[in-house]
């Protein structure tokens, strides 16, 4: 077991949201962009995390190498962990910004769509414990989430305004938080293929 990258893992959401408290306010929603920052990071690098697990399970199933699997594998849970837990600082956002929460806005209906369809896909994977299925799986699963995400209406979601924003110094804050989530994910994911071996 990699406990070292699990730490890692760790150092890293805590580096993210130490920028998150540090980051630049936005001239109408003010300090409480501060949320929207690190929810929009949080995603970014759960679907980096899924996008890495659908690229290493489709280089799995054309090379019938089962480490590629394994890497699928690990990459599909760590993001899947990242995407679970961005729904609670998703709420938050919510309710700093439009004062409440709006659970009918489809965005955040599809995110918890997915974040339970995902996890009883792996569980379900699990059970099987053949890492061919993850190398099929998880590439049909990150193209159905992105696919859904594209045609998905946005009712009071805004479409990206961090790299929407003229504002160099919250890209630059917000490109840092994403970089050091995304490469929490990798460690998380280091971890979880560290219990396979």
């Amino acid at each position: 077991m990699n406990i070292k990258a699990l730490l890692l893992s760790l150092v890293f959401v805590i580096t993210a949201i130490a920028l998150a408290f540090i980051s630049p306010a936005e001239a109408t929603l003010g300090v409480n962009a501060r949320i929207v920052y690190l929810h929009g990071a949080w995603v970014w690098a759960a679907l980096i995390g899924f996008i890495a697990a659908g690229l290493a399970g489709a280089a799995g199933l054309l090379t019938r190498r089962e480490k590629l699997g394994l890497g699928s594998r690990a990459l599909a849970r760590s993001g899947l962990v990242f995407w679970i837990t961005y729904l609670p600082i998703s709420l938050w956002a919510m309710q700093t910004n439009w004062n409440g929460l709006f659970l009918a806005e489809p965005r955040w209906r599809i995110a918890l769509i997915f974040a339970v369809g995902g996890t009883l896909l792996q569980i379900g994977l699990t059970l099987i414990e053949k890492p061919i299925w993850d190398s099929l799986i998880n590439p049909i699963f990150v193209l159905a989430l992105f696919g859904v995400l594209q045609t998905t209406e946005k009712v009071l979601h805004p479409p990206s305004p961090m790299l929407d924003s003229q504002a160099w110094r919250i890209q630059t804050f917000f490109a840092g938080q994403t970089l050091f989530l995304t490469l929490a994910v990798f460690q998380l994911a280091r971890w979880f293929y560290s219990l396979k071996r």
